[in-house]
């Protein structure tokens, strides 16, 4: 035994670490942790359009320093992996560290016999809020997508419009779907597919479909829109005004969150709820938003932000501020990543809505899962750990295939954010 590497419980040390990568439907990256006694932990390492990467990073520098550690060192393993990178943060980074660190919390779980959320501090609530995603190309189309969503039993619900003039745009299908808000913005495609922008026409447009949404379904049910880091925070001032009569339940990254000084702006000119995170990774990133009161909720993932234990950080932190949370959910989150997110919801005093996209039936094939849906609320189950298992032989059949999420481009041909 070295001071560096103490010696591990009895049966708990880790003998493997796999990689896998499939794509039933998506692509998702998960890492795999099996302990001396054959206890299983799983942990999500997508990063959606650069799930490969992370995959190198875990196969060809994490892996060989988790052979050999004890499982049960969560919090130690998660500093070492953090501060002995050198190169600390960013995505790939901290995706990786995510995937070691719930697959620990996995395993620590299922060796107590008990969900995860008790190991959290058991729960705060009987279930958790979720809100469902409508879109149309017209307001028809937008109209009959909320129905949809409130009869799949979402009593909260982000809408997304096209924009006339402007031909391909974030949240919105290409066509109308089923019922199922299915949208997948990365491409099976040898490169990038590119989208237009135009500033001007989406902060006429957006006004009126609020209101025309507001006086179809009345003020009670909370509506969500998300800008997608697209306006300068003059321009995302100038639309938090304009929303302010339809109450929104929040306006998400009206500008990019690069800039605090920018946000500052934004909260000056608008009482609309702004929430802000999803690049984001760290609680260093968020720790000038939160103490300058910039944002009202965080919108990072348990699987882009260090895990379990990287994103409590950031919730202890937004609690101090009165700031709730409304993590990342999409269906580039695998159920892995979402029973994760699900199980730290259920336990912190500050959730704010957890944001839910159903995967589709060929995922369930690869991830068997035990978190449930009933009455509008979530809740991850009570099978000890996350819940979630995984099937080799379904994700066999469903190989990786490179996808790119699109670029975005002016009229005049300019790059601009996605």
């Amino acid at each position: 035994m070295t001071l560096d590497q103490p010696a591990p419980s009895r049966g708990t040390t880790i003998r493997s670490a796999e990689v896998l990568v499939t794509s039933p439907g998506r692509n998702f990256v998960t890492l795999r942790i099996t302990t001396q006694d054959g206890v299983v932990g799983l942990g999500d390492a997508t990063l959606n359009g650069r799930e490969l990467a992370v995959a190198s990073y875990l196969q060809d520098h994490v892996v060989p320093m988790l052979i050999g550690r004890d499982a049960h060192r969560i919090e130690d393993t998660w500093q070492m992996l953090h501060r002995g990178a050198y190169w600390r943060r960013g995505p790939v980074t901290m995706c990786a560290i995510a995937a070691v660190d719930v697959a620990l919390w996995d395993i620590k779980a299922r060796i107590a016999g008990l969900p995860l959320y008790q190991l959290l501090g058991g729960a705060s609530r009987e279930g958790i809020m979720a809100y469902g995603h409508a879109s149309g190309r017209d307001l028809p189309e937008l109209m009959d997508s909320i129905r949809a969503q409130q009869a799949a039993g979402f009593r909260s619900i982000r809408v997304q419009s096209s924009v006339p003039g402007v031909d391909k745009i974030y949240g919105v299908p290409a066509a109308p779907s089923s019922g199922t808000y299915d949208y997948e913005p990365a491409q099976r495609a040898p490169l990038p597919v590119e989208e237009d922008w135009d500033t001007r026409a989406y902060l006429r447009h957006l006004p009126q479909v609020l209101e025309a949404v507001r006086n179809e379904f009345g003020p009670e049910l909370p509506l969500l829109h998300d800008a997608h880091h697209r306006l300068t925070p003059n321009e995302a001032a100038r639309l938090g005004r304009a929303v302010e009569p339809f109450d929104l339940f929040w306006l998400e990254d009206c500008t990019p969150a690069d800039n605090p000084e920018g946000l500052r702006l934004v909260r000056q000119s608008t009482t609309t709820p702004l929430a802000i995170g999803e690049v984001l990774t760290s609680v260093w990133d968020y720790r000038q938003l939160l103490s300058e009161q910039l944002i009202d909720y965080v919108r990072s993932s348990v699987t882009h932000a260090g895990g379990i234990t990287g994103l409590r950080r950031i919730v202890d932190l937004a609690a101090l501020h009165q700031v709730r949370t409304g993590f990342h959910g999409p269906t580039d989150i695998s159920p892995v990543g979402m029973a994760a997110a699900l199980h730290l919801d259920l336990a912190i005093h500050n959730l704010g809505i957890q944001e839910y996209m159903q995967h589709s039936a060929l995922t369930g094939e690869v991830f068997g899962q035990s978190f449930r849906w009933s009455g509008g609320l979530l809740h991850p189950g009570e099978e000890p750990g996350l819940g979630v298992t995984y099937d080799d032989d379904a994700a066999a059949r469903h190989p990786y295939s490179p996808a790119y999420l699109p670029l975005n481009r002016l009229k005049d041909g300019t790059i601009h954010d996605w």
